[in-house]
């Protein structure tokens, strides 16, 4: 049971980062708009997808991760 309430808080943390991290995404200007993300705009479709935001992101979170896995 215990196992079960520390796996609570740390979900409840991270839904905490979250929400932070999307309260404060507009603050990051370049976040979005790096070279390599991809986007189309023809007459009346728009494409987006940002690949090189995702790989940062992933990189930066992995890092963190290995890091507290030490």
């Amino acid at each position: 049971m215990a196992a079960l309430g520390k796996t609570l808080i740390l979900l409840g943390i991270v839904i905490i980062l979250i929400g932070l991290g999307l309260i404060f995404a507009n603050k990051i200007p370049w976040l979005g708009r790096l070279p390599g993300d991809i986007y189309v705009k023809k007459e009346n479709v728009t494409f987006y997808f940002p690949l090189a935001t995702c790989i940062l992101v992933s990189a930066v979170l992995s890092l963190i991760f290995w890091l507290f896995r030490k």
